[in-house]
């Protein structure tokens, strides 16, 4: 069997005692990967068989666990894990960081378990504790699925422990391996003219309009908000789902995006902010489409890293201590922003400016708040220039920090605040 990991995980080892986790943990991680229940009973009581101190041990095992995962370090936790309240604790660290859980269960026979056991000095694992262990393990085979874990493997045996391999996949949101250049474009927000005209401006070819080619070497990146307001969101989706597929460009999810996709779904949505437009095009398209950019909107992440970590696109922007993390707070931030619940007198959002306190050395990529002219702020650039409200659509390149943009053919949305009052 092959078992896929995120290149960034929890991995819950799960099985009876003898079932050769220590061994198999130690085949295929790192030993600075693996947390073992041994190893900090040892440290407590120099003996790793004093289980006096599971407790305490436990306790620094889940610390440790806690500190690797948010520096983001793949964690294998070598312990039986056959109760549910273990496993549950070990899950609630993995959600806190960010970072999913991957169960993998050694389903071997008892009496193999109760055979190596008796081999291993300082060990008293009778027949009774083993059974117990068994029973457990049975008990949670019917539940590790409900849990909350990414995936779930089951190796049955001896021959199928012994023969399993690891490969490790990077996070959807993990694209360091793309260095650049890129073009890197504000809300579009149904502004298709506008978009194949600053397109057009940055070098793009554009013999198919809705299937743009870059100049050689560079690639597209949207910071979200694809739909709602404009003139022409399937325009915009078209021309997205086309160079993403083609693997010329790249997109993250805009709250406008995240919210047209929940209704589509079927999900309860308040139809405000230009939703209504976007549903009214969606509605002249043939059904296939459709389901295609609903399919489409369900696949953007909510951040994408580029070029070793260096530059970190995310719609409303992202601190540092969320970079690579897909916790619900990871979310809830990068789509909205850092809010405080309270409005303005213009009815927005009144937002906490997180940049004027950004130390991180990643170059953070943003859009959603509207400013008259892109807005650097320490490593941070904001690149919402209002198209839609009849401002324009910015680009910039990377990693040549060179804004390119083009004006609005026309006011399409009025803004609740006039940009002539929006500061630049």
């Amino acid at each position: 069997m092959t078992i896929h990991l995120p290149e960034t995980c929890l991995v819950v080892l799960v099985g009876p005692s003898g079932s050769g986790k220590s061994t198999f943990v130690k085949s295929h991680f790192l030993p600075t990967e693996i947390l073992s229940s041994d190893f900090f009973r040892a440290m407590l009581a120099d003996d790793d068989a004093d289980q006096s101190v599971s407790a305490g041990a436990f306790e620094l095992l889940h610390l440790a666990a806690l500190k690797r995962l948010a520096y983001r370090r793949t964690t294998a936790i070598d312990a039986t894990n056959v109760r549910a309240e273990s496993r549950k604790t070990l899950l609630e660290i993995a959600r806190k960081c960010g970072v999913p859980a991957v169960a993998v269960v050694l389903n071997v026979p008892p009496e193999e378990c109760h055979s190596r056991n008796q081999h291993r000095v300082g060990r008293s694992f009778g027949p009774e504790v083993v059974r117990k262990h068994t029973e457990g393990l049975q008990l949670s085979l019917s539940q590790l699925g409900e849990e909350g874990f990414q995936a779930v493997y089951v190796l049955n045996g001896v021959a199928e422990v012994n023969a399993a391999i690891f490969e490790r996949d990077p996070l959807p949101i993990d694209k360091n391996r793309e260095a650049g250049p890129f073009d890197i474009v504000g809300d579009v927000h149904g502004c298709l003219d506008e978009l194949q005209h600053l397109l057009a401006k940055l070098g793009y070819d554009l013999s198919d309009p809705l299937n743009p080619i870059p100049p050689l070497g560079r690639k597209l990146i949207f910071v979200g908000d694809l739909v709602d307001r404009g003139p022409d969101s399937p325009g915009v989706l078209r021309l997205a789902m086309n160079m993403i597929a083609a693997g010329r460009a790249f997109c993250v999810a805009g709250n406008h995006d995240d919210k047209c996709l929940r209704f589509l779904k079927g999900n309860g949505v308040k139809v405000a902010h230009g939703l209504q437009l976007t549903l009214d095009q969606l509605a002249t398209q043939p059904p296939e489409f459709r389901e295609a950019a609903t399919a489409f909107l369900g696949t953007l992440p909510i951040q994408l890293s580029f070029d070793g970590g260096r530059l970190i696109v995310a719609h409303a922007g992202l601190p540092e201590d969320l970079h690579g993390k897909q916790s619900a707070r990871a979310k809830a931030f990068a789509l909205y922003g850092d809010t405080s619940g309270e409005s303005d007198e213009f009815g927005l959002p009144i937002r906490a400016n997180w940049a004027e306190n950004y130390r991180g050395a990643a170059m953070v990529v943003y859009g959603h708040v509207v400013t008259r002219t892109a807005r650097w702020q320490n490593r941070t650039i904001c690149i919402d220039t209002g198209c839609v409200f009849g401002g324009e659509l910015t680009a910039l390149r990377y990693p040549e920090g060179e804004l390119v943009c083009v004006p609005a053919a026309r006011e399409y949305f009025e803004p609740k605040r006039p940009l002539s009052e929006i500061p630049s």
